[in-house]
């Protein structure tokens, strides 16, 4: 993802439901600020980096993640296409942003879901790595090491 990216992220957006929307931003979000949009469509690949999927010329998924500064962490996030849920892209997003993460250093992905949001719940449980969930707040929050998987992320392709 960049910067050039930002028109095909807004209008993404726009066609998330409210419940993709409350899932992503734990609340309801009907717009990008200008400033988010600049922020998520730019990233360094070392601190921030974003994958999107892409049918024709839009977006159908995103997968970020932000290191939680002087950390070896890093926050983890993902929204997908009504059309598109169920499909495996998930999975897929952790797993490639997972890769990622690690080769510059970044040994424990973290995440915050509402726990109604069981799709989300799931891509974190089936992943090679260990989840660790605790409820607080209303919110489920997970983390997951990268250096402790259950099998090696990069020949973990098949697991939804």
């Amino acid at each position: 993802m960049d910067a050039a990216d930002g028109p095909a992220l807004e209008r993404f957006h726009e066609t998330l439901s409210a419940n993709a929307q409350r899932s992503r931003f734990l609340g309801f979000h009907p717009h990008l600020t200008a400033t988010e949009v600049d922020r998520f469509s730019r990233v360094d690949h070392l601190d921030r980096e974003a994958i999107i999927v892409t049918v024709g010329t839009e977006i159908v998924a995103v997968g970020r993640y932000d290191r939680l500064p002087g950390t070896d962490r890093a926050e983890v996030a993902f929204v997908t296409a009504e059309d598109h849920r169920g499909d495996g892209i998930a999975s897929q997003l952790l797993l490639q942003l997972a890769i990622a993460a690690r080769g510059v250093g970044i040994d424990k992905l973290v995440a915050q879901t509402l726990p109604e949001n069981q799709r989300m719940l799931g891509v974190f449980t089936r992943s090679p790595f260990r989840a660790v969930t605790r409820f607080a707040g209303g919110i489920v929050d997970v983390s997951m090491s990268l250096t402790n998987a259950d099998r090696d992320p990069a020949a973990a392709s098949d697991w939804r």
